[in-house]
């Protein structure tokens, strides 16, 4: 351990990194720099710096990333349509490499010897930190103290931060573990271990409950460019303030929530409850833009892969060769996804109204159930019978 003198630490000021950033900082005796990517936490990072100093850390970086995370690596996730396991929406996968990534930056600035994360042994996140941080650097060195200590549960966590004066967010009344980003916030832990509880009604931050939404829907215009959203109702806004805006029409309307029990990477069911308000929005409107600018075997090829993109994405390899692959061919598809969606928000659900593109391809010319002038129904007879002759040819060779 003495030959590690400076740690740069992911530092969320949540109870694991809190008291991670002191156990450091005692048991290799070396200096701690804490870092803290605003990627949309809100009020989460209030006073995050001072309270960092206050529980030991040498030096404080708390980086505004927000735009950045949301243009170069929320859109080119919801450009792919990923979804893992047909509900979550990856709010938390698509974070670790960004946060990765410039804490390798913030150690390479500081000529320390190591990083720290504050992920346990079980879960993905750990994966997804030490995946990133050895792409950038094959030698560096990582210290995951829920691997190495023997403060072994989240309630041996807040004895250590009550013993040291540390003050955090969880409480043993409310003893779940949250993470909060621009896409969404996810809650999992304590009383939500057993899936058969109900999660706390009080407990969701980003919207509200559908049945206390209200009764009157809203609908809101959303304008694409090559698959990505660049205005609502008219409006232009940066990728980060369209994002924060989707958040607050979906949660004033209850949309986003969704309670999953999920096959984590390391080889673990997980029960996890996420609020995905606008992330929510944005799916929906983005797969109505591409039903009419995209070609039909495209879109086929592009939707095969999305779990392989979500698995990849979800397991931590973000900066892996194929995912890079994968990401070129998903953006080669977005090029004509170009044009406006109507969505109606209303009590938990997003209902698409209307969509329109001047890369359309379709055609009322040929879509119409009228007399048109374009297309001759005999030709289906001659298209169905080449598609059934080799169903023709079994059934006559039983015969």
């Amino acid at each position: 351990m003495s030959d590690i003198k400076k740690v740069v630490l992911a530092y969320s000021g949540g109870l694991d990194t809190s008291v991670i950033l002191k156990w450091l900082a005692e048991t290799y005796d070396c200096d701690v720099i804490a870092f803290s990517a605003d990627i949309g936490q809100e009020e989460e990072l209030d006073e995050i710096e001072t309270k960092a100093l206050k529980t030991g850390a040498a030096k404080v970086y708390v980086d505004d990333l927000k735009e950045t995370f949301v243009s170069d690596y929320v859109f080119p996730v919801f450009r792919a349509n990923a979804i893992y396991e047909g509900q979550y929406l990856l709010g938390t996968s698509i974070a670790r490499p960004l946060i990765a990534k410039r804490q390798m930056e913030i150690a390479q600035i500081e000529g320390a010897d190591a990083v720290s994360h504050g992920a346990t042994g079980k879960g993905n996140d750990q994966v997804r930190f030490e995946l990133s941080y050895l792409t950038f650097d094959p030698h560096i060195k990582i210290i995951a103290p829920w691997r190495e200590w023997d403060l072994n549960s989240r309630t041996a966590l807040m004895a250590f931060a009550e013993k040291h004066g540390i003050p955090v967010p969880t409480t043993l009344k409310k003893p779940y573990s949250s993470d909060r980003n621009l896409l969404h916030i996810s809650f999992e832990g304590g009383v939500l271990e057993d899936p058969w509880n109900e999660p706390p009604a009080d407990m969701f931050v980003l919207s509200v409950s559908p049945q206390e939404a209200p009764d009157e829907p809203e609908v809101i215009d959303i304008t694409f460019s090559q698959g990505n959203p660049v205005a609502i109702d008219g409006r232009s806004l940066s990728p980060a303030d369209l994002l924060k805006a989707l958040n607050q029409l979906g949660g004033r309307h209850g949309i986003g929530r969704v309670d999953i029990v999920e096959n984590r990477f390391v080889g673990m069911k997980s029960r996890g409850v996420y609020e995905t308000p606008g992330g929510t929005i944005l799916r929906a409107a983005h797969m109505a833009m591409e039903s009419i600018t995209m070609d039909r075997e495209v879109m086929h090829l592009r939707d095969s892969l999305i779990p392989k993109y979500s698995e990849l994405v979800y397991n931590g390899f973000w900066f892996s060769p194929e995912m890079k692959l994968l990401q070129s061919l998903v953006d080669q598809t977005q090029q004509n996804v170009t044009g406006d969606v109507r969505v109606q928000l209303y009590k938990g659900n997003t209902c698409v109204l209307g969509r329109r593109s001047d890369t359309s391809l379709y055609s009322e010319a040929f879509a119409t159930f009228e007399d048109d002038t374009v297309y001759s129904q005999k030709d289906a007879e001659g298209f169905i019978r080449l598609n059934a002759l080799r169903l023709r040819i079994q059934s006559l060779m039983k015969q």
